[in-house]
């Protein structure tokens, strides 16, 4: 006789529960089976409640079927949720975070005035003169002389960071972070970056080949534009 296959696995780890959804099954199968593991695997009450990470791998859950998990996986059962991961997304939700992560490459000069605003990270080749500003939700690189205001990050995005050729801005700005001219040599600086430290709570400057030592979250493409 062939041995049902089970459509709920639940692992054990340092943080509490993994829950493992098969994705070939129906939702409502899937949730008949959870029902009967939740009820067999529920802690006393005089234990600490437990938290588990539901895994659902090619299945997307709308918000109607996650309101129907979290009345399974409940504080009256002993558990709560801490997150729900799933290898897929929506069709909206993947183009905006393709938008929100391409480098957008201009080709231009931002003179006194004139503000330039993108969504994801931008490659500016040209200078930002005086009285200029670059605004954009990731970073910011600049293939010429940062003279104005560069703002990354803009969407509070703490890790962001300015690099540029060479660097005498009247301002800088990442997140929620503010650095003025003052900060900086009288001079300015040649192929340095600018991101915020934790430690010192706020904005710094450092050598541009340092950079990946302190994001190690740069992408290959990132990589080869600060090396050259």
């Amino acid at each position: 006789m062939q041995e049902k296959r089970q459509l709920i696995t639940i692992k054990g780890t340092r943080d509490g529960f993994s829950l493992f959804i098969d994705d070939s099954c129906t939702f409502d199968t899937a949730l008949k089976e959870l029902k009967e593991k939740i009820a067999a695997a529920r802690p006393n009450k005089e234990d600490p409640m437990v938290a588990v990470t539901v895994k659902t791998g090619d299945r997307y859950l709308d918000e109607v079927q996650k309101t129907q998990l979290k009345e399974i996986i409940s504080e009256e059962n002993r558990f709560t949720i801490q997150a729900i991961e799933s290898d897929v997304i929506r069709k909206a939700d993947a183009l905006q975070w393709k938008e929100e992560s391409e480098i957008k490459a201009v080709n231009r000069t931002i003179r006194s005035g004139q503000v330039l605003e993108v969504t994801g990270d931008l490659l500016l080749i040209g200078d930002i003169n005086p009285g200029g500003k670059v605004v954009s939700t990731g970073n910011i690189y600049i293939m010429g002389n940062l003279y104005g205001i560069a703002h990354a990050g803009s969407g509070m995005d703490q890790n962001a960071f300015i690099a540029a050729s060479f660097m005498k801005p009247s301002q800088l700005r990442i997140a929620d972070y503010i650095s003025r001219a003052p900060d900086y040599e009288s001079s300015g600086v040649y192929m340095e970056c600018a991101l915020i430290d934790k430690n010192e709570d706020k904005i710094i400057i450092d050598r541009l080949k340092r950079l990946s030592h302190k994001r190690d979250h740069l992408s290959s493409f990132e990589r080869r534009m600060k090396n050259g």
